[in-house]
């Protein structure tokens, strides 16, 4: 009997009645080498992917990034970005999609000063409670988000003329840093209009009373985190809510705010990184 018991038990240890559970393996991250991007993968440059199907949710460095019902994406890249960045989508069952970005340097517009910095102006009680309400109103106004579909179009340039300050460009006086320029200038007379570059919905319209730095501000959100500002206007001719489309009349350049004369400062952001416009359109042909 014994010899028959001992027969059987190989058949018992293999049985697939009888043996453990298979456990499912954990989450794991995995590489994936199609999640294509295109644009512009460098600094101050943006790029627009579409996500796996399945997609819960992607992250930057940690930053959310928004997804459109169809899949598509935009991110962005500051003008001091690292040299590498991680886009990480979370599926459904729990995985972890991963793609390792190289983001390309960008040679800016650095001036060496053999002059000291001069020392900024203390300022007094009353402007410092204005600045502050001011950058309020701009904080709130960019958590707004919208919806808009404008980071789809290709941009075209709100008005034409002479590049007077470009994007990145920066003063370095004996040996300490300035601030960077955080946009692109184009110098034309008080007056010239100026449109939208592609649509959007108005989200600070500086109408009545100008910003003590910026002027007659005016601020288009184009959807995805992408932004436009547009500094020291003479007039706004939109205002808060209007949705307005690429080409649209939105107001008139001037010189207001600490201005030092007749231009439009067009600025752009992805959230909350400043990026560049010229990267994003195309080479300006038909400047007077």
């Amino acid at each position: 009997m014994w010899h028959r018991v001992f027969a059987l038990l190989p058949l018992l240890l293999i049985s697939p009645c009888l043996a453990a559970p298979m456990v499912p393996p954990a989450p794991s991250e995995i590489a994936l080498s199609d999640m294509l991007l295109t644009g512009r993968i460098e600094q101050g440059g943006t790029a627009t992917g579409t996500v796996p199907s399945g997609t819960l949710s992607l992250m930057l460095d940690g930053k959310p990034v928004d997804i459109a019902p169809d899949g598509r994406f935009l991110i962005g890249f500051g003008r001091d970005a690292p040299a590498e960045a991680m886009l990480i989508a979370t599926l459904a069952d729990g995985r972890h999609i991963t793609k390792v970005l190289t983001i390309a340097p960008h040679q800016w517009r650095i001036e060496q000063v053999d002059t000291p910095m001069r020392p900024p102006a203390i300022p007094d009680e009353d402007y410092q409670r204005i600045r502050a309400g001011e950058l309020q109103q701009i904080e709130a106004a960019r958590a707004i988000r919208p919806s808009s579909n404008g980071w789809r179009q290709p941009l075209m340039w709100p008005v034409t003329g002479r590049i007077s300050g470009v994007f990145g460009s920066q003063r370095i006086y004996q040996g300490v840093a300035g601030s960077y320029h955080g946009g692109v200038d184009i110098a034309r007379p008080t007056g010239t209009m100026i449109a939208a570059p592609a649509d959007g919905v108005v989200i600070l319209a500086a109408v009545d009373t100008p910003f003590t730095l910026e002027g007659h501000l005016l601020m288009i959100d184009h959807g995805m985190g992408l932004t436009s500002a547009f500094l020291h206007l003479s007039r706004i001719d939109v205002k808060v809510g209007d949705h307005v489309t690429r080409g649209q009349v939105l107001g008139a350049i001037g010189t207001s705010g600490r201005s030092t004369g007749p231009h439009l400062h067009w600025g752009m952001k992805w959230q909350d990184e400043r990026i560049d416009p010229q990267m994003l359109l195309p080479p300006m042909t038909a400047a007077p």
